[in-house]
């Protein structure tokens, strides 16, 4: 991605050798057009599924973010901002994960109220345990839930690979703004192609040691 002369100067990061993919809120309510919180991503659920066999093939650590509501005084403030959003209730359809992705039975899901997969969960405890040293974020919706996560992993002192082609937004324009601000200030937007190319490697690693 390319940055512009106003934007500060950066040199990025070196990226880990042992990433968890962050499948944000990838659900029905927010993958589906049926649902006014969501829209048609069909080809950003396409390229999730492909990061997430990647992880899957090699035993990395994946995690999944829902949007769960077991009450009214859960984020009452931001719910009452987006009134939509009290259609996340426990037990409903919307708060399921997306049935296009694979979700092993080594995967994570990790139930979030706020905007972050890591404000109020144990995501950052779960990272470090596991041995983590590098993230990869994808989903929905670019400048809200993604940008959020992604900032926060960034806040937890982990490099940030933001898979341009598996996230995705219903307003465009923002999609973009917020994938070039993210790349400019927090984390590194990628290509599903420059991940293909770091399994590749990694792959071989694996069948040569």
């Amino acid at each position: 991605m390319q940055l512009s002369s106003s934007d500060l100067p950066s040199q990025g990061v070196v990226f880990g050798v042992r990433p968890a993919l962050i499948v944000v809120d990838m659900t029905v309510g927010f993958a589906s057009p049926e649902s006014p919180l969501g829209g048609k991503f069909d080809n950003e659920i396409a390229a999730a599924e492909t990061l997430i066999q990647y992880f899957d093939s090699v035993g990395l650590p994946v995690y999944f973010s829902t949007v769960v509501y077991d009450n009214d005084s859960q984020q009452s403030v931001f719910r009452q901002h987006l009134p939509d959003l009290d259609m996340l209730a426990r037990g409903s359809r919307w708060v399921e994960i997306d049935p296009r992705l694979t979700f092993s039975d080594d995967a994570t899901l990790i139930e979030k109220t706020a905007p972050s997969a890591f404000f109020g969960t144990q995501l950052d405890e779960r990272l470090i345990k596991s041995e983590v040293d590098s993230v990869v974020v994808c989903g929905l919706t670019t400048s809200g839930c993604v940008r959020a996560t992604a900032v926060d992993a960034l806040s937890s002192n982990f490099p940030v690979w933001v898979v341009e082609d598996a996230c995705g937004d219903r307003n465009v324009d923002a999609h973009k703004a917020n994938l070039h601000d993210l790349h400019a200030k927090y984390t590194e937007v990628v290509s599903l192609k420059t991940v293909s190319s770091y399994f590749a490697n990694k792959k071989a690693e694996y069948d040569n040691a």
